[in-house]
């Protein structure tokens, strides 16, 4: 680790926070101004690409907001800050670049019951004894420290965030100086996600899947059939919907729970750590596994185990998809003509080597990524590179 230049990292740190009446009249408000500026936006984009073939920059959309200030039935615009107005804009800007360049869908309109979000950059907000003042606010947030920032670090953005089900949240970015990496392990593992167990282990150990939608499921259903029978705009539908989403928040607070010590254990226990590349937005088109490979949490397991990697000086191999790690023998390298789903456990022809089918791809994971980082590949080499590795070229479109 000697010469290493230490650079440091961006995190955010989320922490619930308790708002007086007049802050929550204020952020509430705000939260509002940004909704309503952002979908004005969105919708003048996408009215002038209909009508006249033309693309709105952030530039035009900023001077569009300045006109709506000016509006008399718009006056409430200037009531409120205006830096999360401006970043309402951005966000919106980044949406529509992420869309040209096909990574994401069209932006949507914002709508009221999500709750929303309001980012407030260094010139609308004071840190000062740790604690966190937004403009237009002379008292500071109460926020309920669940752990401190590192010592010497300012935030350098806040976002305040309101959940569907009335929480209040508090996100504080900033640039952490420390050097967190942890000390050599002797052990290195391959994984291989599932449905049945949420990760095989090339050590033979899996992980069981708590399936966290099914452990609410008839809570859930009940909540959710409550909820039908209301009448559309009135107060019972409005408690009914809250019910529903408190069983929503529940299960995706123990899903994440369980993912993070999850991945923090693996971090810990291995100093690399080989997974497969998988297209997760393309699995979920599967009307048969698309609850389940959604509740196992796929993409979140392994974003989590590649910025923890980052953090923590381990070393992260990916393996491309298309690479036959089931179907291969781990003893002896002979590869099955076709493999389905259902089967769990099966015997190599030439070496009558009995496999589990998980703990076996597992296997095979780890052998390829020692390989590619024999070769000198990357972190997270191209696919084209590890398919060769592989001996396994991707099937043509």
């Amino acid at each position: 680790m000697q010469g290493r230049v230490l650079r440091p990292m961006e995190k955010a740190y989320s922490y619930r926070f308790y708002p007086t009446p007049d802050q929550e009249t204020l952020l509430r408000k705000t939260l509002g101004c940004v909704r309503l500026v952002y979908n004005r936006a969105l919708a003048a984009r996408t009215q002038a690409w209909q009508e006249r073939q033309e693309r709105i920059s952030y530039a035009q959309t900023s001077a569009l907001l300045t006109e709506w200030k000016k509006q008399p039935q718009l006056q409430f615009l200037n009531e409120v800050s205006c830096v999360p107005l401006q970043q309402s804009l951005r966000h919106l800007q980044t949406a529509f670049d992420n869309f040209f360049a096909r990574r994401a869908s069209y932006p949507k309109f914002k709508k009221k019951r999500d709750g929303g979000s309001a980012e407030f950059t260094r010139s609308a907000f004071r840190w000062k004894d740790g604690q966190v003042f937004l403009a237009k606010c002379s008292e500071p947030l109460n926020i309920r420290w669940s752990r401190q920032l590192p010592k010497g670090v300012e935030p350098s953005t806040v976002t305040v965030r309101l959940s569907p089900v009335g929480e209040w949240h508090v996100s504080l970015r900033f640039d952490d100086p420390r050097d967190l990496t942890l000390a050599p392990a002797q052990q290195s593992v391959g994984l291989d996600v599932g449905v049945s167990s949420l990760v095989a282990l090339s050590t033979g150990e899996k992980v069981a899947n708590p399936k966290h939608w099914n452990q609410r499921y008839k809570q859930l259903r009940r909540a959710q059939k409550a909820l039908s029978r209301k009448q559309k705009g009135s107060k019972n539908r409005y408690k009914a919907r809250l019910k529903v989403a408190k069983i929503h928040q529940k299960i995706a607070n123990s899903r994440q729970d369980h993912l993070h010590k999850l991945t923090t254990r693996l971090i810990r226990e291995n100093q690399t750590i080989v997974a497969e590349t998988l297209a997760v937005k393309n699995l979920i088109r599967n009307s048969k596994l698309a609850k389940a490979i959604s509740d196992a949490g796929w993409g979140e397991l392994l974003r989590q185990l590649e910025y923890k990697a980052r953090w923590y000086g381990r070393t992260l191999i990916w393996v491309n998809r298309w690479f036959p790690s089931s179907k291969t023998c781990s003893g002896c390298g002979y590869t099955l003509a076709r493999l389905p789903l259902k089967v769990r456990e099966w015997e190599c022809p030439r070496c009558q080597a009995r496999h589990d089918r998980d703990i076996n791809a597992a296997r095979n994971l780890l052998a390829v990524g020692h390989t590619v980082s024999a070769c000198g590949a990357d972190v997270r080499p191209k696919p084209s590179r590890v398919a060769a590795v592989a001996m396994k070229q991707e099937p043509k479109l």
